[in-house]
């Protein structure tokens, strides 16, 4: 009797893999993070954000010398960064020639990524760059607002721009590497690109052409209230945001990307480039609203008002916390006059003219209302000075329209009253002038219309500040109404403030 042996066979277990799109997006994720780690470690891109840093650094420590508006930090955050997107540019498409430059483009056939998906991982490669100079950006900004100083509000759409150039930089370095494969390409236009943003003219800052450059940089003297700037700030995001995905959809899809996602995101992607490239040339022209705002500001404003001691302040809401700083000047000023002007209550007023918009240069008349004094949006650093003398100037002749009489010896009060409390004095005289000199004669500057200091009057104001003969201030209060009057000689007025008299005698036409 035979006995048959079967075996029943187990069916083998295969192994469960992912599939092949799963497998290609963990693959091209991997090159992503390689790539982005050998383009941040790239000289160039190593050296344009040391510079980027050091300028930050450099810069914020004295800016606005300590008293910020933040809706000019946000714009002063967006040039910069374009030095790191051109160095990322530049990285980012000799990485995708570089398997041209060393031979090794036949070897990339036998690997699961085609060219498309290689060209998607460089573009993702640029995105830790942006994010990297958003912290820069983030920073910079902080730095700004944490000034004891600070004032106003800033633009989260302003301040993205920074970072979208960077990524919209990178994203050309890209589609230029797959459709120029030579290494001299990408040098070639950093140097066009540089040459046209220093020295290229290009259109006006009004016209709608101008905001399809990455950076719009309009600047003016006076800072205006964030509601009164009218730029289309949030539209010029989206235009970049827009244009950088545009780019990089359109080298992966010359690369070969033929798949919806790409078609997709090309073409969602060029619709908000082109949506908000053309709301962004209407958003220049101001609005009905914007400008019947910015007429009222200028002519009727709606002022925040509060008392300090004996006087009144009246500002923009975004500079109600400045009060108390300019009713410290006001104090100290008249801390040293005599007479009435010792205890006269002032009306300080913030004043602009935002009628033009934004980067005008609009002078501000002097008000004819006895005791206003003008202050301006700007503050610190010179404009401590110029505010002091709008004071002593009110404080003498009496209104901001009688001060430029003050052709005579009242001018050697004036400013005695402005500059003698302050810490430097001889500097302060020097910073309030148009010239920066202490000798000869000089336009005085103020939040209104200037004032004029005679060679004369400048040897005296000199030597009172310089050398100060003892019992100065009880002299200035003593004399007060021979100092004040109107014709007073600076001869007469140094001999009551026991000073040397002037070389000259007192003439306008100094």
């Amino acid at each position: 009797m035979s006995a048959v042996v079967t075996e029943e066979s187990v069916p083998a277990r295969t192994p469960v893999h992912d599939g092949p799109d799963r497998r290609g997006v963990r693959a091209v994720l991997a090159l992503a993070r390689f790539e982005a780690r050998k383009l941040l470690l790239g000289i160039p891109v190593l050296i344009a954000f040391a510079a980027y840093v050091a300028w930050i650094v450099w810069r914020t420590r004295t800016s606005w010398d300590g008293s910020p508006a933040l809706q000019d930090v946000d714009r002063a955050t967006q040039s910069t960064p374009m030095l790191v997107g051109l160095a990322v540019l530049l990285c980012a498409a000799r990485a995708v020639i570089r398997s041209e430059r060393h031979g090794t483009e036949p070897h990339f056939s036998v690997l699961v990524l085609q060219p498309w998906r290689r060209t998607a991982a460089h573009a993702l490669s640029v995105v830790p760059a942006a994010l990297l100079t958003a912290l820069c950006v983030a920073g910079q900004f902080t730095w700004e607002a944490l000034k004891p100083g600070a004032v106003g509000h800033g633009s989260p759409a302003e301040l993205a721009v920074g970072p979208l150039t960077v990524l919209a930089f990178g994203a050309l370095g890209v589609l230029l590497g797959r459709l120029v494969r030579s290494a001299l390409a990408a040098p070639l236009l950093v140097v066009v690109l540089l040459f046209t943003s220093v020295l290229g003219t290009g259109p006006s800052e009004e016209s709608g052409l101008s905001w399809l450059v990455p950076v719009v940089s309009v600047t003016g003297p006076d800072t205006l209230p964030s509601d009164l700037l009218g730029r289309p700030a949030a539209w010029h995001a989206l235009y970049l945001a827009g244009a950088a995905l545009c780019v990089a959809f359109l080298a992966v899809a010359v690369a070969g990307g033929r798949g919806i996602l790409v078609r997709a995101g090309l073409a969602l992607s060029l619709a908000a480039a082109v949506t908000g490239g053309v709301l962004q040339a209407g958003g220049v022209t101001p609005s009905p609203e914007l400008t019947a705002a910015r007429e009222r500001a200028s002519v009727r404003p709606e002022l925040t008002c509060s008392e300090h001691g004996r006087s009144r302040y009246c500002a923009f809401p975004e500079w109600a916390p400045r009060t108390g700083t300019w009713a410290g000047v006001v104090d100290r000023v008249q801390a040293l006059a005599g007479g009435s002007a010792h205890d006269q209550p002032l009306v300080v007023r913030q004043r602009i003219d935002a009628r033009s918009g934004l980067g005008t240069d609009s002078a501000i008349p002097p008000s004819t209302e006895p005791h206003r004094v003008t202050v301006g949006t700007a503050w610190g650093g010179n404009r401590v000075p110029e505010f002091s003398t709008a004071v002593a100037a009110v404080l003498v002749a009496g209104t901001e329209a009688a001060r430029s009489e003050l052709c005579d010896g009242r001018m050697v009060t004036v400013m005695w009253l402005s500059l003698s409390w302050q810490d430097d004095p001889m500097d302060a005289l020097r910073r309030v002038r148009l010239d920066d000199s202490v000798t000869g004669s000089a336009i005085v500057l103020s939040p209104t219309n200037p004032l004029s200091m005679t060679e004369g009057q400048t040897d005296v104001v000199r030597r009172l500040l310089k050398d100060p003969p003892a019992g100065t201030g009880a002299r200035v209060k003593e004399h007060w109404a021979e100092l004040t009057a109107p014709g007073v000689t600076t001869a007469r007025v140094a001999e009551l403030l026991g000073v040397a008299g002037p070389g000259k005698a007192d003439s306008c036409e100094d």
